[in-house]
């Protein structure tokens, strides 16, 4: 069958994360525009004793926290966020003891801060490195052994090379993932001793997808332009994993072997990331249609 406008599957769940590498909430529809979900990765730590934002590549206990919305952002402004912490205790996150109660919970001096304008350079800065040789430092980083390729930095914009995210966002690199059934099946029958729960990966969009595209489709969905609900994005790089896959939290245990089945099945990637070429309404069940494949 011809690419060209072909169904690849269909939306199985819609993520927000309020606040950086916290667990997030899921929802039935969201209106996306050009920064992605509203809302999404809307508060940050930053790391008061290296510098630097932060997530849970350095700061793993992030994850054991979670973050809901108790007012639906609107896209314009981001409204605080209700974080619960391991112990169950809840706090706003713009509580004057959020970031005691965060930091106590972490064990890591840190503060919470909501989205900053794109000009704020300092603010979006990299803190210090955990180790001097580059190379050591990112195999911390994305958990890679000696002998397993690291990723192409190359291939990521190249602002995150000097800032933690593309300044004025709190993403990694792109304002949407996106994630396949298919792919956590294929890992999971792989490595079957491991647990592939998609809450690990962290996608914005789980995708129920046809087994026939092969093991992992949605890598083969790169540089192509999806409609999606009443929204057109725009697919880029499929994600190198890191760490923080590997991470045990609420119920799943730590699991270095996570990264070595993602290096052997998949090179380290997992995922695709897209950028919102047309914002527009989407909701569970919709479709995911392929528009066109564009120039490499």
């Amino acid at each position: 069958m011809e690419m060209d406008k072909m169904k690849l599957g269909r939306i199985k769940r819609i993520h927000r994360y309020p606040v950086k590498s916290m667990a997030g909430e899921t929802l039935d529809s969201a209106r996306i525009g050009t920064l992605g979900i509203p809302g999404d990765r809307g508060w940050a730590v930053r790391d008061e004793v290296r510098g630097g934002i932060r997530g849970a590549k350095k700061i793993a206990a992030l994850m054991r926290c979670s973050a809901r919305y108790t007012e639906d952002p609107d896209g314009s402004t981001v409204p605080p966020a209700e974080i619960t912490l391991p112990d169950g205790t809840t706090v706003m996150s713009d509580d004057e003891s959020a970031a005691t109660q965060l930091s106590q919970a972490v064990a890591h001096e840190v503060t919470l801060w909501p989205l900053l304008p794109p000009d704020a350079l300092d603010h979006y800065r990299r803190g210090a490195p955990d180790h001097e040789d580059l190379e050591q430092e990112l195999r911390a980083i994305f958990a890679r052994e000696p002998g397993e390729p690291l990723p192409d930095l190359g291939e990521f914009p190249p602002d995150i090379l000097e800032y933690e995210s593309p300044p004025g966002t709190y993403f990694d690199a792109f304002p949407l993932l996106l994630l396949t059934d298919v792919s956590l099946q294929h890992l999971q029958s792989a490595a079957p001793e491991s647990v592939f729960d998609v809450r690990r990966f962290r996608p914005n969009l789980l995708i129920e997808a046809g087994d026939e595209s092969g093991p992992f489709p949605e890598l083969g969905w790169a540089s192509c332009r999806l409609r999606i609900g009443e929204a057109e994005i725009t697919t880029t790089i499929g994600c190198p994993r890191c760490v923080m896959t590997t991470h045990g939290f609420a119920d799943l245990p730590r699991d270095p072997k996570i990264m070595r089945t993602l290096v052997r099945e998949a090179g380290g990637k997992l995922g695709l990331y897209a950028s919102v070429a047309q914002p527009g309404n989407i909701r569970v069940g919709d479709s995911v249609t392929l528009i066109e494949r564009l120039e490499g």
